[in-house]
Parts: C-alpha cells; sequence; structure tokens
C-alpha cells in the first residue's frame, strides 16, 4: 500500500510540474518603430500589441526586440500575397503588416520547436485584418 501511494504521488508532483508551462515573456522588450506611410502609428502600434499577446503562447522563450520596418515588411508582403497564404484568403495589401522580432529560448526548447538556449532573429510576423477598421489577427509567423 505505501508503495502504491508512494507511485501515485510521484505521478501527480510530476504532473503538476508538466502542467507549470512558462509563457512566452514579452514584459522586457525594445520596441521600434520607423515612419509608415501605409500606416498610422496607432495601426502599427495595435499590430505590435498584437504580437505581444500571441508571443505569449511560446512557452520558454522571451521576446528581446520587435520592430516596424516599412521597406523589409513591404517586401515580405509582396511574396505572402503571391505564393504564402495572401494568395488564397483574398487579403489586399493595405490590411497586411508585416512585424520582425528577435526573441531567446531556454533550455525546455520552447514547445519543442525550437532550438533549446537559442537566440532567433529576424522573425517575421504577419498580421492581417478585413479592413481598414477592423482589429489585427497574426495569420503566419516563421521566416
Amino acid at each position: 500500500m505505501k508503495k502504491m501511494l508512494f507511485y501515485l504521488c510521484l505521478i501527480l508532483m510530476i504532473f503538476s510540474l508538466v502542467a507549470c508551462k512558462q509563457a512566452g515573456k514579452t514584459n522586457k522588450v525594445v520596441i521600434s518603430t520607423s515612419e509608415s506611410a501605409k500606416f498610422s502609428k496607432m495601426e502599427v502600434n495595435a499590430a505590435i500589441n498584437c504580437v505581444k499577446k500571441k508571443f505569449k503562447d511560446f512557452e520558454g522563450c522571451n521576446l528581446t526586440k520587435l520592430w516596424y520596418d516599412e521597406e523589409r515588411s513591404n517586401s515580405i508582403i509582396e511574396g505572402y500575397l503571391s505564393n504564402g497564404k495572401g494568395s488564397v484568403n483574398n487579403v489586399k495589401a493595405e490590411n497586411v503588416i508585416v512585424l520582425l522580432s528577435n526573441f531567446d529560448v531556454d533550455s525546455s526548447g520552447g514547445d519543442g520547436g525550437f532550438n533549446p538556449n537559442s537566440a532567433y532573429s529576424n522573425w517575421n510576423w504577419i498580421l492581417i485584418r478585413d479592413s481598414k477598421t477592423d482589429n489585427w489577427r497574426v495569420d503566419d509567423w516563421g521566416y
């Protein structure tokens, strides 16, 4: 009986440790934005907040830098609209914005999709909206 109780406690302890997932950290991120001919400061800031919210799903990761560069954004949008999800979801270019980021991954490797103890640079975040008055939503991310 004592052995069974010991193993049951051990199993519960393992499950509790697994359940303590660490959400992606965004509290010390450095934000940088360039002037935009396409979007207002408010639109860019709304996109930044949307990415920060999504990043919390990136367990064991720490967002270190997040920025908007219109020239790079426009270049990535071209590919997205011609070959990516944008080629099938009928989104208009004026309703797409790309942000870039750097982030670190802890020893856990995040959710298993990242290299443990590594840093990712120039990570793309593609956000879309249905119209100029709608909220941004993250549609895709990666390189």
